[in-house]
């Protein structure tokens, strides 16, 4: 009996996917057998093929657009870590080989028959999105549509967003209606060589906006740069890795882990409080081993986002980063920490903030950003989340900055503590000092004498902000050895 699926499998088709491994890339099979467990999947729609029958023989299709360029199915990924739990997702990849992963009729019919299947059984999806947008080739659907708006499958897929995990892969080229749904997507995740924009060259051109190379569009180091790609590798395996990484934290508790030592958790922070520091250091000392992922590590670098895992259990954590900026917050850092609020609260994800910031960004400039609609925004994101939330102050906690990050007051997550290095204030020190002792300042007419007494009313309110004093008002929970962090965590992760 002859199978009606060979036309559609690799090994009948050389040509193609010889073309395609001259690239340095897999196929889209060859992606979607690396990231499903063996003998998993189960494909949908694979018979379908390009709306083009009115002009070439359906033999012709059959060869030359199998699955209609969209592979799509449903099989499990993490099995092995997590045999207990139903570990099923919905995978979808754009088949380069097929008229350049264009978006065809039957294509986005496939698109919209999968997102009621990740809908009806909750089920994650990871989309390889790499591909040249809506193709202009489908004849067929000029008896039943015109413009192409009536199209469903761009509404069906945003549905999605904050009902079940979205992962978007790309390598290569991506515009279009292929970008539009990897932009809907909670974690996107690109090859260095990805180049990713709403249109190609050839609509760019036809706009009268001039010609481009596809490599001079979007280009995924300066789109990881202003947050559209949060995880920038080098192929397409790495690719896979990371997000079978990422999944991983949605799908449950792992029981197999390590840890370091307690006592490096604190060892990168210095004495100095002028000193900056690794922050991402702490991070992964606290973590067990190997278990931190970040998100958009050059996107508001002053603002860590990252997974880990405590004992085994996910967390979410939103830390400053004393390395840029201070830690202060501006515009870019407060709309990252708002959406990473929002990741974490509606997929079940706790959170921990590592407080180390002077406080919001201020100044003209600033401004300029949209600063007072976009750090209020961190306030309406952190009011509405619903999982806990646990504090921890490492060295600085001022001003509106400090609040925001502990999702609106010390009091809001389910235990605020300090190191012994802490400090907080309604703001900076020394910007307090300048502000509230102006005229004092003022009236010391000898340079050296007013420097002493700025020095003088600067040690005294930092000793009345230090964390040990602080918590004598009771306003934070408890001063810390670092090294008690991770039991602080543990424990109340239990419950």
């Amino acid at each position: 009996m002859t199978d009606p699926h060979e036309a559609g499998r690799d090994s009948a088709r050389p040509e193609a996917v010889a073309k395609r491994h001259k690239l340095g890339k897999r196929t889209a099979r060859e992606n979607i057998a690396d990231l499903v467990d063996t003998d998993s999947f189960l494909e949908y729609g694979a018979l379908a093929i390009a709306a083009q029958r009115s002009r070439r023989a359906i033999d012709d299709l059959k060869r030359d657009t199998p699955a209609d360029g969209l592979i799509s199915g449903v099989g499990r990924v993490n099995g092995d870590a997590f045999a207990a739990r139903d570990t099923r997702c919905v995978v979808m990849s754009y088949d380069y080989t097929v008229l350049a992963g264009t978006q065809g009729f039957q294509n986005h019919r496939k698109t919209d028959r999968m997102v009621d299947v990740a809908l009806r059984d909750r089920l994650p999806v990871i989309f390889f999105t790499e591909g040249g947008g809506g193709r202009p080739g489908d004849v067929d659907t000029a008896l039943i549509a015109s413009s192409g708006l009536e199209v469903t499958s761009f509404y069906s897929f945003a549905r999605l967003s904050g009902e079940v995990p979205l992962i978007g892969i790309n390598a290569g080229r991506c515009f279009a209606g292929n970008a539009a749904f990897f932009g809907c997507c909670d974690i996107t995740i690109a090859t260095r060589d990805a180049n990713l924009g709403m249109a190609g060259p050839a609509m760019i051109a036809g706009g009268g906006l001039g010609e481009f190379a596809p490599e001079e569009i979007g280009p995924a180091d300066e789109q990881a740069a202003i947050g559209v790609v949060d995880i920038v590798v080098d192929d397409e395996a790495a690719a896979v890795a990371t997000a079978k990484r990422c999944l991983a934290y949605f799908q449950g508790d792992v029981t197999n882990y390590t840890a370091g030592d307690t006592s490096a958790i604190g060892a990168a922070m210095p004495d100095n409080r002028r000193m900056t520091y690794d922050v991402r250091k702490i991070i992964a000392a606290l973590a067990d081993t190997d278990s931190m992922t970040e998100l958009g590590a050059t996107h508001a670098p002053n603002l860590v986002t990252a997974f880990i895992r405590i004992e085994g259990k996910a967390l979410g954590v939103l830390a400053n980063n004393p390395r840029s900026l201070a830690g202060a917050i501006d515009s870019p850092a407060a709309r990252k920490a708002a959406d990473f609020m929002r990741l974490c609260d509606t997929h079940g994800i706790p959170l921990l903030t590592l407080c180390d910031t002077p406080g919001i960004m201020v100044g003209p400039e600033a401004e300029k950003t949209g600063t007072v609609r976009h750090a209020s925004e961190m306030f309406i994101a952190g009011a509405k989340v619903s999982v806990p939330w646990y504090g921890i102050v490492l060295r600085k906690a001022y001003g509106l900055g400090a609040q925001a990050m502990l999702g609106g007051h010390l009091k809001r997550p389910q235990f605020t503590i300090a190191w012994p290095n802490g400090e907080f204030g309604p703001m900076g020190v020394e910007g307090a000092v300048t502000l509230g002792f102006r005229r004092e300042l003022e009236a010391i007419d000898d340079a050296d004498e007013r420097a002493a007494r700025f020095q003088q009313l600067v040690d005294t309110m930092y000793e009345q902000g230090k964390a040990e004093n602080v918590a004598t008002f009771f306003e934070i929970d408890d001063v810390i050895d670092p090294a008690e962090s991770r039991r602080w965590l543990a424990e109340a992760l239990r419950r």
